[in-house]
């Protein structure tokens, strides 16, 4: 239970109203370093809320995100930066960040904070290599000098750009695209675009990885090829990954760790095996809101 022993992102009374719409309510849960953590519940349980603002699109009404990008995210030490005007702290090779202090983009280079979005997002008319090297256009600015020696050819930005080109080539490798890299991203099969997607966001060098519905759409043998991707990027990469899906046969296969929501608020907390098995859970998907009825649920689930 990393999430508990050794938490990369913790949440705490995270809070999100729109006007009189509490969106998300104290909400509090951990995502462990090197686990793929699931947040689940029906439509309109406030997950992607969750998403927006552990990424910076939304700032919380209340609440603390604190996010350990390497070293430990100790409390003693979320109090001191809480307590601080600072949005990070560092101690030696330790970086903690309050995510709910700073701005989206500050979150994604900083922080290393990369997401992709329920609709995909790719750029359609660009070649499927052309979509990864969006994901390292800052590296190739700064690399350029922020002047013409790109156009120019500069040694430095030859090299970046080469590099840059390498890992392209070889997350498209890894997604079975090499053959199609040349090709409109827009021509690829949903799966495939799909899989791109998460692969340009892999390009960014990520700590933890935000992924909103990736199985979405997905037929039986495109989700296993999901399966086997987010799993190599966890185990080969070290990469965290916060996952919202409502595909429940990849949810329970691949998480390590799975948070439930419902009307913005934690209903249950665990592994797979104790979420699947939680009567509060089966309540909320089933629609069972009777206490007659969830404690029949709960005596079938005992039986």
């Amino acid at each position: 239970m990393r999430w508990k022993s050794d938490p990369l992102l913790v949440v705490e009374h995270l809070t999100m109203r729109f006007g009189g719409l509490v969106a998300v309510n104290n909400l509090t849960f951990e995502v462990g370093r090197g686990d793929i953590t699931a947040l689940i519940g029906p439509n309109g349980a406030g997950k992607t809320t969750v998403f927006n603002c552990v990424t910076g699109f939304y700032k919380p009404t209340e609440g603390r995100l604190a996010l350990a990008r390497t070293g430990v995210a100790d409390r003693s030490r979320i109090e001191a930066l809480t307590r601080s005007s600072a949005r990070s702290a560092k101690q030696g090779e330790d970086e903690l960040f309050l995510l709910e202090r700073m701005p989206g983009h500050l979150i994604a280079h900083h922080a290393k904070v990369a997401r992709t979005f329920q609709n995909i997002r790719l750029f359609q008319g660009m070649t499927v290599l052309e979509n990864l090297m969006v994901a390292h256009h800052n590296l190739l600015m700064r690399a350029s000098g922020l002047t013409v020696l790109g156009l120019l050819g500069a040694p430095h930005f030859r090299a970046t750009e080469a590099w840059a080109v390498e890992r392209a080539k070889y997350w498209l490798d890894k997604i079975n695209l090499m053959d199609r890299a040349d090709d409109p991203a827009g021509e690829l099969p949903y799966g495939a675009q799909r899989r791109l997607e998460i692969a340009r966001a892999m390009c960014a060098d990520p700590t933890l990885l935000c992924l909103d519905e990736p199985a979405a759409g997905l037929n039986p043998r495109e989700s296993l090829e999901l399966n086997t991707l987010l799993n190599s990027i966890r185990d080969d990469h070290g990469v965290s990954i916060l996952l919202i899906e409502h595909d429940m046969s990849v949810v329970m296969q691949i998480s390590d760790h799975v948070v439930v929501l419902d009307y913005g608020t934690k209903i249950s907390d665990g592994t797979p095996v104790e979420v699947r098995n939680d009567p509060k859970v089966i309540a909320a998907y089933l629609g069972v809101a009777d206490e007659e009825e969830l404690a029949h649920v709960e005596a079938e689930i005992h039986a």
